[in-house]
């Protein structure tokens, strides 16, 4: 089982956390990934629980990103969907809420089975940490959703994940 699908790939030309959210919120509906619900409670977590990731310790050259999710009832799949972000979009920080950061990256996890949740993050920090820098700066540029999907299908190596 893969945690991505060529489908729920988004890049994003809007330019706030909640026009975002709203425009793969509307989408996912569609194909009925989640529910009604899914985008009040995503926002509101993203505002009492912060999800943006300060990169720099890794390389001062990748982008900060953010891994916005909200509670398994919320959603019908277990997904992973990498939303590259045309515009710096601000951010709390993860670590320290009351600091604001520019991130240009989004993998926004759809968790049906809430025990996942935490090792769905590590999935994405392992990835961010065992692929080469260069590829990874490449990556994080990158604005075709097929190449993105070709790349996480090939580096990403979740521990979810049957190969």
């Amino acid at each position: 089982m893969s945690l991505f699908s060529e489908d729920t790939i988004y890049v994003s030309e809007k330019n706030s956390q909640t026009a975002v959210f709203e425009e793969i919120y509307q989408s996912l509906l569609a194909k009925k990934l989640v529910s009604e619900n899914f985008l009040d409670n995503l926002i509101e977590r993203e505002v009492n629980y912060p999800t943006g990731l300060d990169l720099a310790p890794i390389s001062q050259e990748l982008p900060n990103i953010a891994i916005p999710h909200t509670e398994s009832e919320f959603v019908n799949t277990t997904r992973i969907v990498p939303i590259k972000l045309k515009k710096d979009i601000p951010f709390h920080n993860m670590i320290q809420p009351d600091e604001v950061m520019n991130v240009r990256f989004l993998f926004m996890i759809l968790n049906q089975n809430g025990e996942e949740q935490s090792g769905l993050l590590a999935d994405i920090m392992d990835f961010i940490n065992s692929v080469e820098q260069t590829e990874l700066i490449q990556f994080f540029n990158e604005e075709d959703p097929k190449m993105i999907y070709q790349f996480l299908e090939k580096n990403f190596k979740g521990e979810n994940l049957n190969d």
